[in-house]
């Protein structure tokens, strides 16, 4: 009977530290689960800016598929130096909306509207959009009144513009003299890929002489945009549970991306 109780507080001590062994290991599988699924598949990310209006406003949760680019360095997180070029790569569309890596720096995320392929010659003549000599088309849509950023509304125009290859699309223009809105001809070199935010006045991207994105390289490529899964207006914060619901943007929600 002795050997019988001893026995009987061993499984007794045993069994809260076999229940710790099994939820450290359903754990560590959820973890290396979810990072399959990140660097594999999908991938979450909050626009932060207004470079992307009326298409992506701040606030707006995306995710982004990683398999339609292939995959790169830049598809791992921390971007490691363990290979160079994409494996199973493949050729994104004029016109998608693409996350990818500041050139520069190769860490920091941006996402433009990709509009010039390698070999094309993209240009900016007094805001009219010019790819490979042709003008692209665009139709003029009522203006609207936005949030500036410094506490006042302005009105902007906006168009809906259409690529040589169908793809349509609505951008902002703040009207003639911006900066960008007259540019030198850019020849996308080989390899490599010409960015632009919809919010035209309003975006530092591949157009922009100083601070720009300039042309990115293949292999900076992230994934495709697909789809907005939530959206939240600029006062929303983790911090305040109540701005969750206050602050929602539900006509935004599970909103595919053009």
């Amino acid at each position: 009977m002795t050997a019988t109780a001893k026995t009987s507080d061993a499984s007794e001590k045993s069994g809260p530290v076999n229940e710790f062994v099994e939820i450290v290991k359903t754990v560590v599988y959820a973890l290396l689960i979810a990072l399959v699924l990140r660097v594999l598949f999908f991938q979450p990310f909050t626009i932060p800016s207004a470079s992307m209006e009326p298409n992506l406003l701040e606030g707006d949760y995306i995710i982004v598929s990683k398999w339609s680019y292939g995959y790169s360095r830049h598809s791992i997180p921390f971007s490691p130096p363990v290979f160079d070029g994409r494996i199973l790569g493949q050729e994104p569309q004029r016109g998608d909306v693409v996350v990818f890596k500041l050139p520069r720096d190769g860490r920091t995320d941006y996402i433009k509207r990709l509009i010039g392929l390698p070999g094309d010659r993209v240009q900016m003549r007094r805001g009219q959009l010019y790819v490979n000599g042709e003008m692209i088309p665009r139709k003029a849509l009522p203006p609207v009144m936005i949030d500036s950023g410094y506490g006042f509304t302005r009105s902007v125009e906006r168009y809906q513009e259409t690529l040589p290859n169908g793809r349509t699309y609505v951008t902002y223009d703040f009207g003639p003299g911006g900066e960008l809105d007259d540019t030198p001809a850019f020849v996308v070199p080989e390899g490599h890929y010409f960015f632009m935010g919809d919010n035209r006045d309003n975006s530092l991207d591949s157009r922009a002489p100083d601070g720009g994105v300039g042309f990115v390289p293949a292999d900076h490529l992230v994934g495709k945009a697909q789809i907005i899964l939530l959206s939240w207006e600029r006062g929303a914060s983790i911090f305040k549970p109540w701005t969750w619901v206050m602050d929602a943007r539900p006509s935004r929600f599970a909103k595919i991306l053009e």
